[in-house]
């Protein structure tokens, strides 16, 4: 079944609670919003196959709480994940400001140096910004992180951001073939194939 399927990631979802981590996975996976979703409760896991240039891969994401309480989780959590998406509040400076905490926890808890990092400001769709999309981009800049703006609510830049976080991982050497041995693929000729299809959303330091 799995035959044409290239490789498997695993992909964190990470924030402070209440940050959409959960509509965000969820609109990704099952196009769906929830107004009224509750919090997660230790962990949760959904599976997805993404095509990305002709090659498919299939993404094991876990999301997890953003509270203190479920913090013991995090060393299985982290091990062996490929990519990661940093999630914050753009109506909520707190949300971002933590931003460094998970960072640090990053660093402190993933097995893998290269490891791909995908900032995500979140609920756009909302008039009430405290934190502007220039200070977001300063942000990944200067950790070396993808970025990008989103709203689970109205679907802009979800699809986007777990598609150039995945490509990024497969044009990554070293980071998923060791996964699969003798299975090399070259990425790199179509590294162009797909311009602009993230209408200016994404932006790559």
């Amino acid at each position: 079944m799995d035959d044409d399927v290239l490789t498997t990631l695993k992909l964190l979802i990470i924030g402070e609670s209440g940050v959409g981590k959960s509509s965000l996975l969820l609109r990704f996976t099952e196009d769906t919003f929830d107004p009224e979703q509750s919090a997660t409760i230790g962990v949760d896991f959904k599976v997805k196959t993404l095509a990305i240039d002709g090659n498919k891969a299939k993404l094991a994401i876990w999301d997890t709480a953003g509270q203190e309480r479920f913090r013991t989780l995090t060393p299985s959590y982290y091990r062996g994940a490929q990519g990661v998406i940093l999630v914050y509040d753009v109506t909520k400076r707190d949300t971002f400001t933590k931003l460094e905490n998970w960072l640090n926890e990053l660093e402190t808890y993933t097995t893998r140096n290269d490891i791909v990092k995908m900032l995500v400001g979140n609920k756009i769709d909302k008039d009430d910004r405290e934190v502007d999309r220039n200070e977001g981009l300063k942000f990944a800049r200067k950790h070396s992180m993808l970025f990008i703006e989103a709203s689970a609510k109205t679907k802009d830049g979800v699809q986007c951001a777990f598609e150039e976080l995945v490509e990024k991982i497969l044009q990554t050497p070293g980071l998923w073939e060791s996964e699969n041995q003798g299975q090399k693929v070259r990425l790199g000729d179509q590294e162009h194939a797909r311009p602009g299809v993230c209408g200016g959303y994404c932006s790559i330091p």
